[in-house]
C-alpha cells in the first residue's frame, strides 16, 4: 500500500486508494477493475471482489482486531452488522480460556504442558 500512495498517490478530499479519475469507484467500476485484474492474473472466474473483502476481514479477525476496528476497516455501519457476518470467526470464551490455561502452564513449568502429559520434550 505504500508503493501505492507514494507511486500513484491518493484521490479527493477522503484520500481514497483507488479512483476513477477524482471520484471514487463505484460498484460497477471496481468490479469491472477487478476482472479485467483478475483475468491478467490468470485466476479462475469464481473469485469475486467481494471474496476478497471476506478474506481481508477474517485476516484482521485472526490477527486479533477488535470488533470496531473491523467494523470500521470495512465501512459497515455498526459494529452489530459486523458481528452478524463474522462473529463466529472471533475466539469464544473457551477458546482463550484454553489458550490462557496453556500459557500458564507453560510458564509454570518452562516448556508445554503437552510434554508433561506425554513425556516427550
Amino acid at each position: 500500500m505504500s508503493w501505492h500512495v507514494r507511486e500513484v498517490g491518493v484521490h479527493g478530499e477522503e484520500r481514497w486508494l483507488f479512483a476513477s479519475g477524482s471520484d471514487r469507484l463505484n460498484r460497477n467500476s471496481a468490479g469491472s477493475l477487478w476482472r479485467s485484474t483478475r483475468a491478467a492474473a490468470g485466476l479462475p472466474g469464481e473469485y469475486t471482489l467481494h471474496d476478497l473483502r471476506h478474506f481481508y476481514a477474517s485476516a484482521l479477525i485472526a490477527a486479533g482486531c477488535d470488533v470496531v476496528t473491523v467494523q470500521r476497516a470495512l465501512g459497515h455501519q455498526s459494529a452489530t452488522i459486523t458481528l452478524g457476518v463474522y462473529s463466529h470467526l472471533w475466539p469464544t470464551a473457551e477458546d482463550r480460556t484454553r489458550s490462557a490455561a496453556a500459557d500458564l502452564m507453560t510458564e509454570v513449568l518452562g516448556d508445554s504442558a503437552d510434554s508433561v502429559r506425554t513425556g516427550t520434550p
